[in-house]
């Protein structure tokens, strides 16, 4: 494959890396990078197939700025749920691109493993099986690769475990435990099947590769941004302090604020969510949103 991917921050890096392996591939960023095949964004756009790895945040502003179709297939490998309009990167995406040339990976899968050539297993979604059979197979030895077409609950697993990685961070940084982590990641994927259910996904997506496997990696381990973002408010620091100590972007935080709107607008039960958002906005103690959850 003729391959260029789009963003070069850790995770389009390793994926760069992931694809690498078997194809030919080429990578741009906004800022240039001293990265072999570090190209211009129009030698990049020539390419056939692309990989945006541009956070969810700034795709619709970058798509409208920077891209021109022509003609390519596309891999989306950003999750998040844009705060301003609530609106899925599908939805998004497929104001510029005509949905059948768009499909979108998940699965667990952290940037550093991935880049490192460590064994994992991701979901290759899209509403058209044979692009995302073809994706599928050019991932690298080390990738088992799965497909299936329900895009919808690809999307909301992807952005909703980041939320509940926040959450999980809180409770070890609060040392409440391994069986109040385990009570809390299984009600927060319960939460995020009732949330993609009011959008059509199918309940089987939460359970697969791209819901509980992405969910249980990344609400379990330090290398997760924003498992990491929950520790700092376990330890009383403001959001400030915290996402600048990071250095890098932690989706989980502008998609919780998302889904609050979205719980609003559409009356949804998210509670796991909802105390994520008082944390985070409205500086809610971490000790009360865990009374508040047990209550």
């Amino acid at each position: 494959m003729k391959m260029a991917v789009i963003g070069a921050g850790k995770w389009g890096q390793a994926l760069y890396h992931a694809f690498s392996q078997d194809n030919d591939v080429v990578i741009y960023s906004r800022t240039p990078r001293e990265i072999e095949h570090f190209v211009s964004l129009d030698e990049a756009l020539e390419r056939e197939y692309l990989v945006m790895a541009i956070p969810a945040q700034f795709v619709r502003k970058w798509m409208e700025e920077h891209f021109e179709d022509r003609g390519q297939k596309i891999l989306v490998a950003a999750k998040g749920i844009e705060t301003s309009t609530g609106a899925f990167l599908n939805e998004i995406y497929t104001q510029f691109v005509p949905e059948d040339r768009l499909a979108y990976i998940s699965g667990p899968s952290f940037a550093t493993e991935v880049q490192q050539s460590l064994p994992t297993a991701l979901m290759i979604s899209s509403t058209n099986l044979a692009l995302a059979e073809t994706f599928s197979a050019h991932l690298p030895s080390y990738i088992k690769g799965y497909v299936d077409d329900d895009v919808v609950g690809a999307e909301v697993s992807g952005a909703y475990k980041n939320v509940i990685a926040i959450a999980s961070g809180v409770c070890d940084g609060l040392g409440l435990g391994n069986n109040a982590r385990a009570a809390l990641i299984s009600r927060g994927l319960v939460e995020m099947a009732r949330f993609g259910s009011t959008f059509g996904a199918r309940t089987e997506t939460f359970l697969s590769l791209g819901g509980a496997g992405d969910l249980f990696l990344t609400a379990s381990s330090k290398l997760s941004r924003n498992y990491r973002v929950g520790l700092g408010l376990a330890e009383g620091k403001d959001m400030e302090t915290i996402l600048e100590e990071l250095g890098e972007v932690a989706e989980g935080v502008p998609t919780a604020r998302a889904l609050h709107k979205i719980a609003q607008e559409k009356k949804i039960y998210l509670p796991i969510a909802e105390e994520v958002y008082a944390m985070i906005e409205e500086g809610k103690d971490p000790h009360e949103s865990v009374h508040d959850l047990l209550g």
